[in-house]
């Protein structure tokens, strides 16, 4: 084939060109290998565009059925595995059109009237989008029931509750676990506010300044379930708000994914010796037998900083785009799919550690996390937790606050002298810091005492953390 002559079918915009594409440039700039993951997405918004060019008779009823039935069997070869994905065809959308003409002749290329690739993979990363928040959402609350079924059955489990890492105050290790449910439920309801501005509808913008084809945009929009249309044909095409945003809310849901995991690496090591992690999430050493590594909770915090370095690439990638579509945006999905990948697999085997597993063979549900209370209890002993309660005494006796605060730090100093808890301190040694000490202080000193003391809304009480797990209960459905 002479130099200045090559196949110009072989791209949607050849014609213009004399000479092809090299290789190198071929593949460098080819999206279909990661972007063809798209295409249910892809085929949807075709069939709502040409649904809606029938309608406004921008297409005749004749083309319409054949695109319908072209696209049907195209997504049927893809399912089977039998579609042939082609480099040269550069991203997912041209390898369907260009199938779909094969099959069908000049309907399929008719289906492309009043759109381009700009507003077609602006509309597919969304429809994806949406369907993969849903599931993550799902996901989330899979993960909340494990942590809420767990607490329930340690309500009355005392473990030392820290600030800075130091034991301050017990607590129950119920009250402690839906702290997460919490924060994951938090997560949920950032998804929810994402998917709305997600789930709007870019197609009908064209390339940057709508089309002159009397479109019914709204019409579209109603057939994919979105709630609203872009209502600016250049923020819509270059529009990747939506993605960064999906990347934030997913940055902070690993955080508190790595938050918890560090705890469990904490609790698990022999010093705390406050958990057992089942050894279907955990590896031995290569070299050191006696060793179970946490290896589950340890990769979740790392790929934590993989989630992040996403959101920050993706906003690095937008900062300095000049309206309105630009190539750069490519790059905004392989690190949005691995964002989608990571958090779902990191969501779905947390639900199964804390939660468990049912063992076919017993059919008992088998947790993926063993406690130890002992260990829990003579560690809230360590710290002289209930210091506060103390003081908290003496205030009801009429000191005020922070003369208390300061008697009890004495009384502290002679524990520590005498190696021995603040419950252990004899009665007459107590009444030397303030004489109105009485014997009920050792209701008040006791580790269960303290516990129950916390009976306002949101407190530690047993009686307030079965009060919460009926209401996330509720909640969750």
């Amino acid at each position: 084939m002479p130099h200045n002559q090559f196949d110009k079918k072989s791209q949607a915009w050849s014609a213009l060109f004399s000479e092809p594409m090299s290789d190198l440039v071929k593949r460098y700039t080819a999206s279909v290998f990661f972007d063809k993951r798209l295409w249910q997405a892809d085929i949807a918004g075709s069939l709502a565009h040409a649904e809606m060019l029938q309608a406004q008779s921008i297409i005749s009823a004749a083309d319409h059925a054949s695109i319908q039935k072209g696209l049907a069997q195209i997504g049927a070869e893809i399912e089977a595995g039998a579609f042939e994905w082609k480099l040269d065809l550069e991203d997912v959308h041209l390898n369907i059109e260009a199938r779909l003409t094969q099959l069908v002749g000049d309907a399929g290329k008719r289906l492309h009237t009043g759109r381009s690739r700009n507003d077609q993979v602006a509309t597919d990363v969304r429809l994806w989008l949406r369907g993969e928040i849903d599931l993550v959402v799902e996901l989330l609350v899979e993960l909340q029931k494990s942590l809420v079924d767990t607490a329930e059955q340690h309500i009355e489990v005392i473990m030392p509750g820290f600030t800075h890492l130091q034991v301050a105050q017990p607590v129950s290790f119920g009250h402690h676990l839906l702290a997460y449910v919490e924060m994951f439920a938090r997560d949920a309801e950032r998804l929810g506010d994402v998917r709305r501005r997600t789930n709007r509808l870019p197609l009908g913008a064209a390339a940057l300044a709508g089309t002159s084809y009397p479109l019914d945009r709204e019409r579209v929009a109603r057939t994919l379930g979105m709630e609203g249309v872009c209502q600016n044909s250049l923020d819509a095409v270059s529009d990747r708000d939506f993605a960064i945003e999906f990347s934030a809310a997913a940055s902070i849901c690993m955080v508190h994914v790595s938050r918890f995991s560090e705890e469990l690496i904490l609790w698990m090591s022999q010093n705390f010796g406050f958990i057992r992690i089942a050894d279907r999430f955990t590896t031995g050493s290569s070299i050191m037998p006696q060793k179970k590594n946490p290896d589950v909770p340890e990769l979740a915090r790392g790929k934590t900083g993989r989630v992040v370095g996403h959101l920050m690439g993706l906003l690095t990638l937008m900062k300095g785009q000049p309206l309105a579509y630009n190539k750069d945006n490519q790059e905004d999905k392989e690190p949005l799919f691995d964002t989608v990948d990571t958090l779902k697999d990191t969501l779905r085997i947390f639900s199964e550690m804390v939660g468990g597993q049912l063992n076919p063979a017993t059919g008992v549900k088998e947790g993926g996390i063993g406690v130890n209370p002992d260990a829990m209890e003579r560690a809230a002993l360590r710290g002289y937790a209930t210091a506060t309660d103390l003081a908290d005494y003496l205030v009801k006796k009429g000191l005020p606050f922070r003369d208390a605060h300061e008697t009890v730090a004495h009384a502290v100093k002679a524990a520590i002298a005498h190696q021995v808890d603040l419950s252990e301190l004899p009665l007459a040694v107590l009444q030397q810091f303030n004489p109105g000490i009485e014997k009920d202080v050792y209701q008040v000193l006791s580790l269960r005492g303290s516990l129950n003391e916390r009976n306002t809304l949101g407190g530690t009480a047993p009686a307030q953390v079965r009060l919460q797990i009926e209401r996330h209960r509720l909640r969750l459905g």
